[in-house]
């Protein structure tokens, strides 16, 4: 491909490692409950999630096409912008990860891309309110969602198998979990891997390198495998808190939580919706748990979870602005 910088080099590779972190960072939503409940040892459920991710990744471009298009105007996106906006959210997602705390990979980059359009425009005047009120608004009820019909979901099974002996119930359900593990699996590769190709796919509509925000090929075959290599890795610490710390997760509710977040998940990728998939399994986890008795879920954790969530775009941003200004002082 001509005009090639060394500059759009350092954006695709700091893109696929963003992805590759999302994917260790968040194989928790997928295979916290399947590993928790004992459906599938650790190492056979991760297998599972990253072959499964990859697929999902492929399998549409609509959530890349509204990370590229609808945060602000590629016109003021430069290089540099994007590399800053990368810079915040990886390091969120690290700090995060480390800590043992789920957060949004999704609201790190929005965040990271605002706050570095921000510091290179000297305003607001460069992003797309419309669009950013939708992703905002898809990203705030998509975990609301996935309670209320975790809820529903498993309060019905919980009436329809109510005479039914619990042991039968919890190994029928059990070989079930798999089944709805690979399908959340699936959706959370169709959904978030798409944020990489979308930062690509911005950094290519910049340098004039492609003509509208049709996702190349190359972008979504690298960025598949940077998020199924990703998951392969694991995240252990996120894994615990989401399979033990939130709620103690049998199968029957492991099933539950892991199909009301698919059906919010795929709705999402259908409408071209960034979402974030750890709020929305999370979500899915506590209204489970609630169906069953709201003092099962430990609120204390789903509070420290909270506090992360609502500072993930303010912090990245913060970063990312930060970070453009110490790149311009560098490149210029």
């Amino acid at each position: 491909m001509p005009g090639i910088s060394v500059l759009f080099m350092i954006v695709v590779f700091m893109a696929l490692a963003f992805d590759y972190i999302n994917g260790f960072h968040d194989t928790a939503n997928a295979i916290a409950t399947v590993v928790s409940t004992r459906a599938l040892s650790p190492r056979y459920a991760i297998m599972m999630s990253a072959t499964l991710n990859f697929i999902g990744a492929l399998y549409k471009t609509a959530v890349a096409k509204t990370i590229a298009t609808d945060i602000v105007m590629s016109k003021f996106v430069t290089q540099e912008v994007v590399i800053a906006a990368l810079i915040g959210a990886i390091a969120w997602n690290l700090l995060t990860w480390y800590y043992g705390i789920p957060s949004s990979s999704s609201h790190a980059i929005i965040g990271g891309v605002i706050g570095a359009v921000v510091a290179a425009t000297g305003g607001f005047g460069a992003l797309k309110w419309a669009g950013i009120q939708k992703i905002v608004l898809g990203l705030v009820i998509s975990p609301v969602l996935g309670g209320v019909i975790g809820l529903v979901i498993a309060a019905v099974l919980l009436r329809v198998f109510a005479n039914f002996s619990p042991s039968k119930v919890n190994r029928n359900f059990l070989k079930l979990q798999i089944l709805t593990a690979g399908l959340l699996s699936f959706n959370h590769g169709s959904n978030d891997a798409q944020k990489s190709m979308g930062i690509i796919t911005l950094a290519l509509l910049s340098a004039n390198l492609i003509p509208s925000p049709e996702v190349p090929l190359w972008v979504k075959i690298a960025s598949a495998l940077a998020m199924a290599c990703g998951t392969a890795a694991g995240g252990w610490k996120i894994i615990h808190t989401m399979g033990t710390k939130i709620f103690k997760i049998e199968p029957l509710y492991g099933c539950a939580a892991e199909l009301s977040a698919s059906a919010v998940i795929w709705s999402a990728t259908q409408l071209g919706m960034p979402v974030s998939t750890t709020h929305v399994v999370s979500g899915a986890i506590m209204g489970t748990g609630a169906s069953k008795r709201l003092s099962a879920v430990r609120w204390n954790v789903a509070r420290s979870m909270f506090i992360a969530w609502i500072l993930t775009i303010p912090a990245t941003a913060l970063v990312g602005a930060v970070s453009y200004r110490l790149l311009r002082l560098i490149t210029v």
